[in-house]
């Protein structure tokens, strides 16, 4: 095994979630309090998500990063890990707005197609979180500032943070190079290969 395989596996999920956030340039909902280390303001009480929500998220994550040559989002346990961040992570006011996000993603469902998420085609979910995702753009340009986020944004940044901080996403989904380490200035690429990871 190489160094650089031995860093990858030694590198705890708060560092990577922590790193993730930083390559996202801190613009995700909640970046500044696991970036910061700062409480959560305005938190009365945790949300209880039930395994059917955290079903429905996986699902939601699985159309997001759906699996291909390697697993997607899915194989992650993303439904977990969206609960687990949204609890320790988000106010109060961005809590009520997930939550209801997740009744509004089967109504947006059974508006376009007549039956839930969960019963719709992989391409019928497709369409629907396009159109989700549409409609969390509009919203911040109309609202400006996004307070309290879109659920669906909030579903889409944890499902990448989510997937690209995992094990699956940290040594199948990306390659990873050791920096500082020797320089290689020409390296070999072709149409496809993976993106790089650095430490």
């Amino acid at each position: 095994m190489s160094t650089a395989d031995t860093d990858i596996r030694t590198i705890n999920r708060r560092e990577a979630v922590r790193r993730i956030a930083l390559l996202m340039g801190g613009m995700m909902v909640g970046s500044k309090y696991i970036l910061s280390g700062q409480p959560i303001p305005m938190k009365v009480t945790d949300i209880v998500f039930t395994d059917a929500d955290k079903a429905l998220m996986d699902e939601i994550g699985e159309t997001i990063i759906p699996a291909t040559s390697i697993p997607g989002a899915k194989a992650v346990g993303i439904g977990a890990f969206m609960a687990m961040m949204v609890n320790d992570c988000y106010d109060d006011k961005d809590h009520a707005a997930f939550k209801e996000g997740l009744t509004k993603i089967n109504d947006a469902a059974r508006a376009k197609y007549g039956r839930s998420f969960l019963e719709c085609s992989a391409d019928e979910r497709t369409a629907v979180c396009n159109a989700l995702d549409a409609e969390q753009k509009a919203y911040k340009k109309d609202k400006g500032k996004d307070d309290p986020a879109h659920y669906f944004k909030m579903m889409r940044e944890l499902t990448v943070l989510g997937y690209f901080s995992s094990e699956i996403g940290c040594t199948q989904a990306i390659r990873f190079i050791e920096v500082p380490g020797a320089y290689h200035g020409d390296v070999p690429y072709k149409k496809g290969d993976k993106v790089w990871f650095s430490s």
